[in-house]
């Protein structure tokens, strides 16, 4: 009895790990097209690095804003792919502090696009792409900056009371935390 319960145990390991295997190999398939689709499509002020170029599931993504509140300043954003990509949205987080209403201290971001389920309709679907993320996170150092529905409530609550004090305090995180 105990040796037929370690051999069930071992066989419905050995098939976790072979369905694992063949979800990382969807994933990886779609990930192939998508990265060189990504590649070609990237904003001007934005690079991506692969530390592995076998783990196209884990990378940065940097954006460097040219103009508006952030310029000037180097952001950098990790990317974590999930093995059921494409039915859940990638897992991203933003490693450089900054003073972001959308973007709060911990590097948590608020996009729709990054949530499986969102309450305006614009959220995570089967068809949307890691271009998509890269286009969203960059977008939200321009026409996503949204004061109106914040993660960070202190950074937009700043904003609405004292402009100059928020562009200053912008201003002093770049130059702490977010030089080239």
């Amino acid at each position: 009895m105990i040796s037929l319960t370690k051999r069930l145990k071992s066989e419905k390991s050995l098939n976790d790990t072979k369905k694992d295997i063949s979800r990382v190999s969807i994933r990886d398939k779609l990930l192939i097209k998508e990265v060189q689709e990504m590649e070609q499509n990237l904003p001007r002020d934005c690079t991506v690095r692969f530390e592995d170029p076998n783990r196209l599931h884990d990378f940065l993504v940097c954006i460097s804003p040219d103009e508006g509140l952030y310029t000037g300043g180097v952001f950098i954003f990790h990317v974590k792919v999930p093995l059921d990509y494409n039915m859940s949205p990638p897992e991203v987080k933003c490693l450089t502090k900054l003073w972001h209403p959308n973007i709060n201290e911990d590097g948590e971001i608020c996009l729709s696009l990054l949530r499986q389920n969102s309450v305006d309709g614009h959220g995570w679907a089967p068809t949307r792409r890691i271009k998509d993320v890269v286009w969203g996170l960059y977008s939200l150092f321009d026409d996503l900056l949204n004061f109106d529905d914040p993660l960070n409530l202190e950074a937009a609550e700043h904003f609405q009371a004292d402009q100059l004090g928020f562009k200053s305090k912008v201003r002093d995180y770049i130059d702490k935390y977010a030089k080239g």
